[in-house]
This record gives structure tokens, C-alpha cells and sequence, in this order.
């Protein structure tokens, strides 16, 4: 049961914060709101008036749209294209067609209202993630939204975006805009929300104002239990240069790049959003070409010109991006687990063994707690936090000994961040090279044995545990 009974109430010129743990049925609730499910049982007011979202058409009618953290833009077209698409304004009598100059002068003034200086006529695809995330937020301003559901809105976004976006939010909020917000970023929550609701298996766990409740308290609510040290880090011996790159370069991208990492050592990579981290990763695992510098694995320089020939050398990667470049969402748990591995599944007379590849994957499963009904369900039906432990497993399986995760608990609940990092901690303590990207600060301090800062291409601090601080990963990073 996805929701059981759960009450929400919103008030005109507030922001509400929904919270709750990967699978605590906030999406459900969120997609009943837009119309795109439907209950089977209780109902929505809007005036004290009773309500039915029989489809997405007539939540929109009734004021209510949903910004999703996977964006619903077309690249190729221009801002005002998105934002008025399939109700753009019409002129002529008889033979209709776009009024041009309304829908672009329209288009202005919504983003004036956001404060947000975007030429209408500019391509979806040449902005950058912070100006799409305001795009999509004109885009239900257009339609005179009366609730704006906001789905993790600063999971890509730099600090200073960060807090460019809060402002908006407080100039819609002083507006009579009721915003619902959903976000697993605790920190964040207290600075921009009025009151808070907590689901946990479906179910209301708490709801109250932030001024009055400690983060710990929410995250007991979350997750039914304390968590008293979210970072199981601890001090390992560590072994020999596993993996070495060496004044790597890529046109336009990175240059100079060159740091070593050891068996067992989890090295962080800080810096800012647009700072080359993931091009850097990317290239690393052959995906990006680089045209100086080489990558050394146990002091022998190999060749990485495909994700291939790096999964065969033993690299592994969890990109950020898990729907794009991780995982295979219409294909079972079982099959994204062999994915990266199938050499190892060939029978001696000709294609796979199925029945181990199940088998294999029940014991990932079973080994890395994978909440999954079966390892043939579509991996697109679990959890954030589920889908980047089937990510692992896929690399594990494949006998990865350098493993890169990007921005590893992007977009999943306290609880399974911490499942996440005592996995890496275990994986550490085997011998394993780890490089963790991260634009968390808390997270980089609290994994990382050792720190590299990046800014704009280029390493431009290391620091060891001991002398690592905010304060230090921020001056290298700006």
C-alpha cells in the first residue's frame, strides 16, 4: 500500500515541506494531487470545496502544477515555446495560428515576476540547470497555478542558485502561493519552509512548524529510529597506488589533471557546480575523449577509449545521473545487475546463463539490502536509494576495483545515505579504490580520507582529513 489514510493540509502564502524516506509514498501523493493517479479512497478539498483530479488536464484547471525533478522540457525549442506549449495564444478569425509576439511579451512578464533575467527566445538547451528549473516554474505560473508542488527543485543546483531560488519562492509565497516542497536536503529545509509533513510506509508520521522541531526529531520521524552518526567513517590501512591519472586533459573540459588514488582510500572530490567533476569521471571511465595525459592501473598504463575497455581494466562508475547513464529503467533488477558483467554469464555453446544471472543478482540483493519484491520487477519501480545499490552491485559484479561515485546520495532519503556509506566504508575495508564526488560539504567531510577541490577544469587544492574544512573547500572552490 502506497498511502494509507495520510491527511495534508496547504494554506494560501505558505510553504509546506514534505518529507520522508526513498518509498514513504511522497511521489504517490504528489501524482494524486497532479491527477496522474487516482485514489481509492478519501478526497481532496480546494475551498473546502470537494475536488476529483480525474486527469492532469483538470488539476491544471484547478491551480495546481507540479515542478518534477526530472524536467519536462524540450531542448530544441525556445523558452517561451516551453512555457505556453499546447496553449499558445492564438490570433485571426479564420485561419488560426500563433499570435507570436503575445506569447514572448507574455513570457517577459512571468519571468519579470520571477525576477529572472532569460531572453524568452533563448533554447531550452542552451541554459544551464538553475535557469531550467526557473523555466519550469514560469511554465505553471503561466497557467495562473494557485499550488506549486516543487520535487527536490535544488538537487542540481550551486549555493548561490540555492539561494536565488529561495528568494523567488518567498516572492510567490507573499503572492497568496500555496507551495508544497519536497526535498531530502535537511539543512536546507529549515531556512525556507513554514510547517513540515512527515511520510513514512504511507502513512503521516508527524506534521508541525519547523520553528518548533529539531532536524533530529524529523529524522527520527523519518526513519523510526535515531541515527546518531550519520558518517560511519573510520581510520584503515591503506594499501598501494591502485589507480593513477597523470596530467590528463580534455579540450574545453579539464586540463593538467593528476592525483593517485590508494587500495582502500576514499578519495572526495569537492568543488563547485560547472567545476568538470562528472567530464572528469566520464573520461576517466572512457566515455569523454581526452587528448593529453595517461591513466595508470597498478603502475601499468592502460588505454580507456570506451566504458568497455574501463569496466574490462576494472573501473567502475555510479553517474549522477542514473536514469541517462546508470541503469536500463524498463529492464529487471537481475538485468542491470549483469549488465556491465555479461562476459561473465556466456555459456561455452552460446548465450547466458540465466538462471545464475538471477541467482547472482538474489545475492546482491540479499548482501547490499536492496528492497526489491523480486530481481525480476522493472528497476524503475524501486527507490532512489535501491536503484543506486542496484547501480553498486552492477559494478561489483562486473569485479570493479576502483569504483567512482557521483554525487552518490543525490536525491535519497538520511536512511539509505547511511546504508549508502557504510557500503562504501565496506568496500573501502576490502581493498577497494574509492573516488567519491560530491557537492555535500558535510558529505565530503565526513567520507573522505583525502579531499581534491576542483575549480573551473582544474585541481586546485588537496587537503588531507586532519586539515580539511568548509571554510578551506570553499576558498579553493570559488
Amino acid at each position: 500500500m502506497a498511502l494509507k489514510g495520510v491527511d495534508l493540509d496547504l494554506y494560501p502564502g505558505e510553504i509546506h515541506v514534505l518529507v520522508g524516506a526513498n518509498g514513504a509514498g511522497k511521489s504517490t501523493l504528489v501524482k494524486i494531487l497532479a491527477g496522474v493517479y487516482q485514489p481509492d479512497s478519501g478526497e481532496i478539498l480546494l475551498d473546502g470545496n470537494p475536488v476529483v483530479m480525474r486527469n492532469p488536464e483538470v488539476a491544471l484547471a484547478s491551480g495546481v502544477s507540479v515542478v518534477y525533478q526530472n524536467f519536462n522540457l524540450i531542448a530544441k525549442m525556445d523558452v517561451g515555446q516551453n512555457i505556453f506549449l499546447n496553449r499558445e495564444p492564438l490570433k485571426g478569425k479564420i485561419l488560426r495560428r500563433i499570435d507570436w509576439r503575445t506569447l514572448y511579451s507574455e513570457t517577459e512578464k512571468i519571468l519579470r515576476r520571477l525576477r529572472v533575467a532569460i531572453d524568452p527566445r533563448a533554447k531550452i538547451g542552451d541554459l544551464s540547470v538553475a535557469e531550467h528549473q526557473m523555466v519550469e516554474i514560469a511554465k505553471a505560473l503561466s497557467i495562473q497555478s494557485r499550488i506549486l508542488v516543487l520535487d527536490e527543485p535544488t538537487s542540481a543546483l550551486s549555493a548561490q542558485e540555492i539561494r536565488e531560488l529561495f528568494g523567488r519562492l518567498q516572492t510567490l509565497k507573499k503572492e497568496g502561493v500555496a507551495i508544497l516542497y519536497i526535498s531530502h536536503r535537511l539543512e536546507e529545509i529549515r531556512e525556507i519552509g513554514d510547517r513540515f509533513s512527515v511520510l513514512r510506509d504511507g502513512e503521516n508520521a508527524g506534521t508541525g512548524h519547523l520553528r518548533e522541531v529539531d532536524l533530529r526529531e524529523i529524522i527520527r520521524l523519518m526513519v523510526g529510529r535515531e541515527i546518531e552518526n550519520i558518517f560511519p567513517w573510520e581510520p584503515r590501512p591503506l594499501g598501494e597506488e591502485m589507480l593513477v591519472v597523470e596530467n590528463l586533459s580534455s579540450p574545453g573540459l579539464f586540463s593538467g589533471i593528476h592525483f593517485a588514488v590508494r587500495k582502500g582510500e576514499i578519495l572526495g572530490i569537492a568543488g563547485l557546480v560547472g567545476a568538470k567533476r562528472t567530464e572528469l569521471a566520464h573520461a576517466i571511465f572512457g566515455a569523454l575523449p581526452v587528448d593529453s595525459g595517461r591513466i595508470l592501473i597498478q603502475g601499468n598504463p592502460i588505454t580507456v577509449k570506451s566504458p568497455k575497455e574501463a569496466i574490462n581494466v576494472g573501473i567502475g562508475l555510479l553517474p549522477e545521473d542514473k536514469e541517462q547513464h546508470g541503469l536500463f529503467p524498463m529492464m529487471s533488477v537481475a538485468q542491470n545487475i549483469s549488465s556491465a558483467g555479461l562476459r561473465l554469464l556466456k555459456r561455452k555453446m552460446g548465450g547466458l546463463d540465466l538462471k545464475r544471472e538471477r541467482e547472482i543478482a538474489r545475492q546482491f540483493v540479499d548482501s547490499l539490502h536492496i528492497r526489491t519484491p523480486s530481481v525480476e520487477v522493472a528497476i524503475r519501480s524501486l527507490s532512489g536509494g535501491n536503484q543506486q545499490k542496484v547501480m553498486l552491485a552492477k559494478a561489483l559484479f562486473a569485479r570493479s576495483q576502483v569504483v567512482i561515485f557521483d554525487e552518490p546520495t543525490k536525491g535519497i532519503d538520511v536512511g539509505a545515505k547511511q546504508d549508502v556509506y557504510r557500503l562504501m566504508i565496506d568496500l573501502a575495508r576490502g581493498g577497494k579504490s574509492i573516488i567519491m564526488i560530491s557537492s555535500e560539504i558535510p558529505e565530503i567531510l565526513g567520507m573522505s580520507d583525502r579531499i581534491l577541490v576542483m575549480k573551473r577544469g582544474r585541481i586546485s587544492a588537496e587537503l588531507s582529513r586532519e586539515e580539511a574544512n568548509e571554510k578551506r573547500i570553499l576558498e579553493a572552490a570559488l
